[in-house]
């Protein structure tokens, strides 16, 4: 499925050329970056796969707090957890399948490499910072609205099922239903 955006890049979201979409020195300042809309929250792009040579992506986003984000993996996509301000609960599976979870602050880090089953909650509204493997960055604008402002305090976008499953597939990544955790 192609998103609308990517059929007529005229139409496309205003951002584009935001990023140097090449690896260049650059900077941002603050409020700047490629940002979406997904639900409540507002992901922002810093740095992309484009500019790192499809090693690593970098964003931020701001949510308020909520509902349980989904269980889910990723086949080829480490993730990152840098939380900013706020407090998130992070749920994954360790080493030998048990699984955990926990509530991580300002100033605390976690980690899921690929193919762990993992889960968030916002516990309270938060900022996090995160770390992904190159090209995952890319996810949260497929799934979600672009949108030129920098504030989560703008209408939620809720994507319909087709586009989901779509953002998902072309991202390599798996929704697991029935994953129960710990806490949540």
């Amino acid at each position: 499925m192609s998103f609308e955006y990517l059929i007529d890049p005229e139409r496309g979201p205003q951002w584009q050329g935001v990023l140097p979409g090449k690896p260049v020195p650059y900077v941002l300042r603050r409020g700047e970056g490629e940002h979406a809309m997904l639900f409540g929250d507002l992901f922002t792009v810093l740095l992309s796969g484009d500019e790192t040579q499809g090693q690593f992506g970098i964003i931020v986003s701001d949510s308020p707090a909520g509902d349980v984000i989904p269980t889910h993996s990723h086949n080829g996509t480490h993730e990152t957890f840098f939380v900013l301000d706020g407090r998130v609960r992070l749920f994954f599976e360790d080493a030998e399948g048990v699984k955990q979870s926990q509530l991580l602050g300002p100033g605390d880090f976690g980690y899921v490499p690929a193919g762990f089953a993992h889960a968030y909650q916002i516990v309270e509204d938060a900022r996090m910072m995160g770390t992904l493997s190159g090209g995952f960055e890319r996810f949260f604008q497929h799934m979600g609205q672009p949108t030129d402002h920098p504030t989560k305090d703008q209408p939620p976008f809720i994507p319909d099922f087709p586009r989901m499953q779509a953002a998902a597939q072309q991202h390599d990544m798996q929704f697991m239903r029935d994953f129960t955790w710990p806490d949540a």
